[in-house]
C-alpha cells in the first residue's frame, strides 16, 4: 500500500479580472524621480493590487500612450503593477518584480504632453504558488435535494443533490520577500499570503479567486522526466473568501487563517502537472505564461523557506 506525506501538495491561485477603470491621465500626476504615477481623478485603492498584471490602453483617440519611456509608439501596453500606501501606481516587466515594489526595478516614464483618458483593465491568466502554506483541507459535500413532489422530469434532474465545497488554507504571514526560497536558484513569482486578506476589502469585485489545490505532486524539477512518470492529484475549483484570520501572538510566528467557499463546479483531476500539454505524439508542451510564473516549489513545505 502505496502511502503519501503531506509536504508533496501545494496551492495555486489565479488572480480573477475586474472591473476596467477609466480615468484621466495629467501630466503632473506622472513622477519621473518615482517612477510613480495616480490620477488625480480617481482612486485605485482596493481597486488594483500589487502584482495584477494589466492592459493599460489610450481611449480618447489621440495616438499612441504617453507613460513608459521604453514603450513608445503603441496605444497600449501590458504588464505588471505595484501599489503603494497612497495609491501611486509603478510599473514592472514581471510578477515577481510588482510583488517587491522596488523603486530602481520599475520601468521608467515619460510625463505626457497632455492629458489623456486610459483605461486600465486587470488581464491574470497565469496560476502563481502560495508560499509559506503550512497546510490547508478542502471538503466537498452533497446537499440532498428533497424531490417528493417533484414530476419524473425534475427527478432525474435533481435526486443527485447539489455538491458544495469549503475549506481553510494556513500560512504564514509575509508581505515581501528577500530573497527566493533556497530549494529554487532563481527568482520565482510567489503570491504572498497577504493577497488574500486583501480580497476580503477589495471594492470593485468580490473576494473571488481560481484555486488550484493539489495533493499529490511529484517532487522533481521540471526539467527531468522522471517526473512525468507519476501523475498528479489536484482539486480545480473557483472560490471566494470569507473569512481571513491574522493572528499575532507575542515571540511566536505571525499566522494567517483563511476559509473560502467554492462557488462553481469541483473537479478532482489526476494525471500529468496542468503546467503542462500533451500532444498526440506524446511529446509534453510547456504552456504559455508569464515571465513570473517560475520553477515548481515542489512542495509546501519549501515554500515555507
Amino acid at each position: 500500500m502505496t502511502v503519501y506525506l503531506g509536504d508533496t501538495g501545494s496551492v495555486l491561485f489565479e488572480r480573477k479580472s475586474g472591473a476596467p477603470i477609466n480615468a484621466t491621465l495629467q501630466a503632473a500626476d506622472v513622477s519621473l524621480e518615482r517612477r510613480r504615477f495616480s490620477f488625480a481623478d480617481h482612486d485605485v485603492q482596493g481597486e488594483l493590487l500589487s502584482g495584477d498584471q494589466v492592459d493599460i490602453v489610450r481611449t480618447d483617440g489621440g495616438g499612441n500612450l504617453e507613460l513608459i519611456a521604453t514603450h513608445v509608439g503603441h496605444p497600449d501596453w501590458r504588464g505588471y503593477v505595484f501599489i503603494d500606501p497612497m495609491g501611486g501606481i509603478r510599473l514592472y516587466d514581471t510578477f515577481s518584480a510588482s510583488l517587491a515594489g522596488v523603486r530602481d526595478e520599475g520601468l521608467e516614464l515619460v510625463v505626457p504632453s497632455g492629458a489623456q483618458s486610459i483605461r486600465i483593465s486587470t488581464r491574470n491568466n497565469t496560476y502563481n504558488y502560495v508560499g509559506k502554506v503550512q497546510g490547508y483541507e478542502l471538503t466537498t459535500t452533497r446537499d440532498t435535494v428533497d424531490i417528493t413532489n417533484l414530476g419524473e422530469q425534475f427527478k432525474k434532474q435533481y435526486e443527485a443533490g447539489l455538491i458544495s465545497g469549503q475549506g481553510q488554507l494556513n500560512c504564514k504571514f509575509e508581505f515581501r520577500r528577500e530573497r527566493p526560497c533556497a530549494s529554487s536558484p532563481e527568482p520565482i513569482g510567489l503570491e504572498y499570503p497577504i493577497y488574500l486578506a486583501h480580497l476580503c476589502i477589495r471594492l470593485t469585485q468580490v473576494a473571488d479567486f481560481l484555486g488550484r489545490f493539489f495533493i499529490y505532486d511529484p517532487n522533481a524539477d521540471e526539467d527531468s522526466d522522471s517526473r512525468f512518470n507519476q501523475q498528479a492529484v489536484w482539486y480545480d475549483a473557483e472560490c471566494v473568501v470569507t473569512n481571513c484570520t491574522i493572528n499575532v501572538t507575542s515571540g511566536e510566528i505571525i499566522e494567517t487563517t483563511v476559509n473560502f467557499v467554492t462557488t462553481s463546479t469541483i473537479k478532482l483531476l489526476t494525471g500529468a502537472p496542468p503546467s503542462f500539454l500533451l500532444t498526440e505524439s506524446g511529446t509534453l508542451l510547456l504552456q504559455e505564461a508569464s515571465a513570473g510564473f517560475g520553477r515548481l516549489i515542489g512542495s509546501v513545505e519549501d515554500q515555507v523557506t
